[in-house]
């Protein structure tokens, strides 16, 4: 081979070897094939979202009060035969559908599984086996967003950016980590809901109607400013499992504290309260256990004759015919516009999104019927009303007066640090009876409980203050009427603390009485009490 011929080929393989480390000078510049061999050795995990919990007026956890754990699976390591028994049936499925898993992924198990030597995480559990307001509360949807209730009244800022922490796995080809895993904190910018439930008084509560009541609500208001400290409503339902209740004739999903119903003998002290403010407090009646209005025969309570009886006996005694006559004497315009100072016939405001029903009350040119005025004065009729427009009502009344709409919302917190962030609701109150016809109406009420139809609302060594309300609702089951049994009422009879109203709605007979609820849930205030 002649000089020049290898010279030829000295230069070929030269500049081949050239071109060559151009090339690989050029990939090991290009940082997109870096980051795909990053991508190819590091997978990334999210846990689940975190979203902002409800807390009760002291702060403490309504929502997110149980754990969950998230525990890291790798290829390779015996996570389906170390995991299996500490998943549900979906998680035992994943486990198995993932055995030959090329990357790790993340499963949900029942409890801190790292003295297994696997990598777990905490994450909070929206609801407790054992839930609290759920009706008031609502549930999510499948994608994590409220559905019903505050909720999905408050639901962005619950949501904030729907973020959560993610889990940086270092592995190699076979998906083994080469690493300990990262994990990187998301600021989900949610924030915490403050309501004016007391967790303490709401179980309390939750407890009595559990063991009590088949379809009803309890509810429970501080009478000094009419917050909301336990909002039960009865039959209650897994937040986790909504579509066992769906379909559920007892109506689970329903917050009977917000609906209306007929109301009854409840409403006699709105009668009284009229009669009082126009001093017409000594009016007295002989009822022969029936009252005839224009030829129509309204009775009383199983016919029974009370004989002659002032406003106290009557309001002891449940006296249809004595509050038909009274408020005959009174004229409808009088009863009608002190139902409407009271809360009657107006929807209670909780948040921009959600209200309680307004519920009936008569038109003027209705109660012009005789026989329509007469059922209007012992709460019969047309006239409709939420659980919580009764609870204004007394608490009107067991504090001197005084007006104030109830109050379900307190704050938005920081969940962080614990801050308030801005106000939820504001206190509305206004004067609708003088001091001395409220304390008048305190007294009259206490009556009824130590030795009327509210006998069974008694407490021992306390006093308390009440009515009874047995209302038609025109539904039968089996031949039988089914009824709204109501009690409303306050304790202690004088200097009320606590506004508490008891009701079983659509009930052929129930098992309790409501006055008898209501001792129980009075009795077990006064435990809690500091």
């Amino acid at each position: 081979m002649s000089g020049k011929r290898v010279l030829a080929l000295y230069g070929a393989l030269l500049f081949c070897f050239a071109a060559v480390v151009c090339r690989l000078y050029w990939l090991c510049s290009d940082t997109a094939y870096g980051a795909r061999a990053a991508a190819q050795s590091v997978v990334t995990l999210h846990l689940p979202a975190r979203r902002g919990n409800f807390y009760d007026h002291r702060g403490q956890l309504l929502t997110g009060q149980t754990t969950r754990w998230m525990a890291l699976c790798v290829p390779g390591e015996g996570s389906y035969a170390r995991l299996f028994a500490y998943t549900d049936a979906a998680g035992q499925a994943t486990l198995y559908q993932k055995r030959n898993a090329a990357s790790p992924f993340l499963l949900e198990v029942d409890r801190d599984v790292s003295s297994l030597g696997i990598s777990c995480w905490p994450a909070a559990r929206r609801s407790s086996a054992a839930p609290l307001a759920v009706q008031l509360l609502g549930y999510l949807d499948g994608e994590g967003h409220g559905a019903a209730g505050l909720e999905a009244a408050f639901d962005e800022l619950l949501t904030g950016s729907g973020a959560g922490d993610t889990l940086l796995c270092t592995v190699n080809a076979q998906g083994k980590l080469r690493a300990e895993p990262v994990l990187t904190p998301a600021d989900s910018g949610a924030v915490g809901v403050q309501l004016t439930l007391s967790r303490e008084i709401q179980q309390t509560a939750e407890a009595v109607a559990n063991e009590t009541m088949q379809s009803g609500c309890i509810l429970v208001l501080d009478t000094a400013n009419a917050k909301v400290r336990a909002c039960v409503s009865r039959p209650g339902y897994d937040p986790e499992n909504i579509s066992a209740s769906l379909n559920a004739p007892d109506s689970p999903l329903l917050e009977r504290a917000f609906q209306c119903y007929a109301v009854g003998s409840v409403f006699k002290p709105v009668v009284a309260a009229a009669a009082l403010e126009a001093g017409e407090s000594g009016f007295v009646y002989t009822c022969p256990g029936w009252c005839a209005v224009d030829g129509r025969i309204f009775r009383c309570a199983g016919g029974i004759p009370h004989g002659e009886v002032d406003l106290a006996g009557a309001l002891e005694k449940s006296c249809n015919g004595y509050f038909i006559r009274l408020g005959q004497a009174l004229g409808a315009d009088a009863v009608r516009a002190m139902a409407e100072q009271l809360g009657f016939g107006q929807a209670i405001p909780l948040t921009d999104a959600l209200h309680t029903a307004a519920g009936v009350l008569p038109e003027r040119e209705a109660l012009a019927s005789s026989g329509a005025y007469a059922n209007f004065c012992f709460g019969q009729g047309e006239l409709l009303a939420s659980p919580l427009q009764v609870a204004a009502m007394m608490n009107t009344i067991a504090c001197g007066g005084i007006c104030r709409t109830p109050l379900l919302l307190e704050t938005t917190l920081d969940e962080t640090t614990g801050t308030p962030l801005t106000a939820l609701s504001h206190v509305r109150s206004r004067r609708v009876l003088t001091k001395r016809t409220a304390a008048a109406l305190q007294a009259l009420l206490a009556g009824v409980v130590a030795g009327g139809t509210g006998h069974e609302a008694a407490l021992p060594g306390q006093t308390a203050a009440g009515k009874t309300g047995t209302a038609q609702t025109g539904q039968f089951s089996g031949g039988t009427e089914l009824k709204n049994y109501w009690f409303a009422g306050f304790v202690p009879a004088e200097q009320p603390r606590y506004t508490i109203v008891v009701l079983q709605d659509t009930q052929a007979e129930p098992d309790f009485s409501s006055a008898a609820i209501f001792a129980r849930v009075a009795a077990g205030l006064e435990i809690l009490a500091p």
